[in-house]
């Protein structure tokens, strides 16, 4: 087996994620539009629009993929199933705990209890990892079977409200139906439903077992897996039934009508959005394998710390988000800085009407912003790699 601990292919993979789902936090804390829609209303967008946010729906089951694939891989190197279970324990209740707080900060920049607590990636992924931390200890294919079987058919529960649960709704919200619910004199949005990102985990620990095999081999299967799963997204997607809890219908242009074909539900995430998606990670991963990527390359620097990378990047966005509004409007921008964007949640008659940038000024600041990243993740990432400190593993 390879140096399960450094496969530069999979960091290179989850990188691309990383910078990929900068674009998408560029375009919550920039674009006008974001103010006023979601990207995903077919009766406002643009195929401009649309697609901008559609590419960046390959990160978080990146994320969760790979973040499987590590699980598995320490598993076949002979480490003890109860030691991973305890790490992958304390790492999940981190990332929770940093959810519900340190990034409601960096969304909200305030605690005001007015404005929600968004339950989004780093709560399904910590809830995720704890689930994990209860599977390790089963064979790695029976825990690829849970994960498939989960993937494959929970969206048979569709239909199944939260309020069929009565006092335990808010149960069903964070499991699998997205919704708010309250608690603590808070208002939640569970963004994230946590049973399908399980599912997507726990085929990341079972995909770990390729790492075993020869380079050649393993290429072939993720080629084959990666075009089966866009074969099958297409095919499913045509007929229209099972798979997407939203059909699609054609509209008023051919761009528009493939724009409706590729709305798939993210929340949570359909059997056909995880084949939409991992199906071409699939394919990236294989083409990535192949591929003689140096320690300094911009993907395996920021795949080698998504978490730093994930909360300082947001933080700078809202920060230079709050410096653009003090340079266009001056002083007056004061009342409004200490409050979420609209497109965070914040109330849209509380900004100005003219708010945010058009979609180039965005691509624009989404390629500075990864830019001005770069040496920052390439220290800490160098940091990493020479020492073996327990608390660098949370960072």
């Amino acid at each position: 087996m390879p140096d399960s601990r450094r496969l530069t292919a999979v960091d290179a993979l989850r990188g691309l994620a990383m910078v990929i789902m900068a674009l998408d936090h560029t375009r919550d804390f920039l674009s006008a539009d974001a103010m006023t829609f979601s990207p995903e209303d077919l009766t406002r967008t643009t195929p401009a629009i649309f697609l901008t946010r559609w590419v960046t729906h390959l990160c978080a089951p990146v994320f969760a993929a790979t973040a499987g694939l590590g699980i598995g891989l320490r598993l076949a190197r002979g480490e003890r199933a109860g030691a991973v279970a305890r790490q992958l324990v304390t790492r999940g209740l981190w990332l929770i705990a940093i959810e519900v707080v340190v990034m409601r900060l960096a969304m909200n920049f305030t605690f005001a209890s007015q404005y929600p607590v968004f339950l989004i990636i780093l709560w399904a992924l910590g809830w995720s990892m704890i689930a994990m931390a209860a599977l390790v200890h089963l064979p790695r294919s029976v825990i690829g079977a849970i994960g498939l079987a989960i993937v494959l058919l929970h969206n048979l529960a569709d239909g199944v409200r939260p309020e069929q649960f009565g006092a335990l709704a808010w149960l069903w919200t964070l499991l699998h139906q997205p919704g708010v619910f309250r608690g603590g004199g808070l208002l939640f949005i569970a963004g994230y439903p946590v049973l399908p990102w399980v599912g997507v985990m726990a085929v990341g620990v079972w995909a770990a077992g390729i790492y075993a095999w020869p380079a050649d081999r393993r290429r072939r299967v993720l080629l084959a897996t990666g075009l089966g799963a866009i074969v099958t997204f297409v095919a499913l997607r045509l007929l229209n039934g099972y798979g997407n809890p939203v059909p699609w219908a054609p509209q008023s242009s051919v761009a528009m009508t493939l724009v409706a074909f590729l709305n798939t539900a993210k929340y949570p995430p359909s059997l056909m959005f995880v084949l939409m998606t991992l199906g071409p990670a699939a394919l990236l991963l294989a083409w990535f394998d192949g591929r003689a990527f140096g320690a300094r390359h911009p993907f395996v620097v920021f795949g080698r710390v998504p978490f730093a990378y994930y909360v300082v990047h947001f933080w700078l966005l809202h920060v230079v988000a709050a410096a653009l509004l003090l340079w266009r409007y001056g002083s007056a921008a004061w009342a409004w800085v200490p409050h979420p964007l609209p497109s965070m949640g914040g109330a849209r008659e509380m900004f100005p009407a003219d708010l945010g940038y058009s979609l180039p000024w965005v691509y624009i600041a989404w390629i500075a912003i990864v830019v001005a990243l770069y040496p920052a993740a390439r220290w800490l990432a160098e940091v990493k790699a020479r020492r073996r400190d327990w608390w660098l593993g949370y960072l």
